[in-house]
């Protein structure tokens, strides 16, 4: 069975839906001529080096989308919401991402047109 491509990822229609990495595998292999396996394949091993480099405690710098940045966050005192009472928060790591400036001229002319 021959699967069909999906070009509905890049509408402007479809803002309510949440981008999966098979839609980004499906539209990869209608828009590049490659199989969906090979999509997928491709797809996957590109989140892998990201997931991979961020690991390393390297960020990821995706010129004209954005970066992934490493933080380093402090322990500090939270509330536990269910009771109110205050609850140590500990030191840790976080992934961070900052959109790019061509992406958020982008967003911004979507928001206000």
């Amino acid at each position: 069975m021959i699967e069909k491509p999906m070009y509905f990822i890049l509408s402007h229609e479809r803002s309510d839906c949440t981008i999966t990495k098979d839609m980004i595998s499906h539209n990869l292999a209608g828009k590049m001529k490659f199989t969906v396996a090979e999509s997928r394949l491709i797809v996957s091993c590109f989140f892998k080096l990201i997931i991979q480099t961020l690991a390393s405690e390297e960020n990821v710098n995706l010129s004209g989308f954005g970066k992934f940045i490493i933080r380093e966050k402090s322990e500090r005192v939270g509330r536990n919401p269910k009771s109110g009472l205050p609850a140590l928060i500990s030191a840790r790591r976080v992934v961070i991402f900052k959109a790019s400036q061509k992406i958020k001229k982008r967003l911004f002319v979507r928001l206000s047109g």
